[in-house]
C-alpha cells in the first residue's frame, strides 16, 4: 500500500469514528504529496465541514472541481 493510499484509509476510518481533527490531518498529509488529486480535495473538504469550518470546506470543495470538473463529489 502506498503513502497516499495508507493516509486515505486512516483518514476516512478517523472521519466513520467522528475523530474529524485526525482525519483532516490525515487527509492534509495525503494533498502534501499529491494536490492534483479532486478526491483529497473533497476529504479534507468534508473533514472541515464536520469540524464547521465551512468557509475553508467551501474552498477545497471548489480546488476539486478546479481539478475535475465534473466530480459530482464536490458539493
Amino acid at each position: 500500500m502506498d503513502r497516499i493510499t495508507e493516509l486515505v484509509f486512516k483518514g476516512k476510518n478517523f472521519l466513520d469514528s467522528l475523530n474529524f481533527e485526525d482525519a483532516l490531518a490525515c487527509f492534509e498529509q495525503a494533498l502534501l504529496l499529491n494536490q492534483n488529486d479532486p478526491e483529497l480535495w473533497n476529504l479534507k473538504a468534508v473533514s472541515l465541514r464536520s469540524l464547521g469550518r465551512y468557509e475553508e470546506a467551501v474552498e477545497c470543495f471548489n480546488k476539486s472541481l478546479g481539478i475535475d470538473p465534473r466530480d459530482r463529489n464536490a458539493s
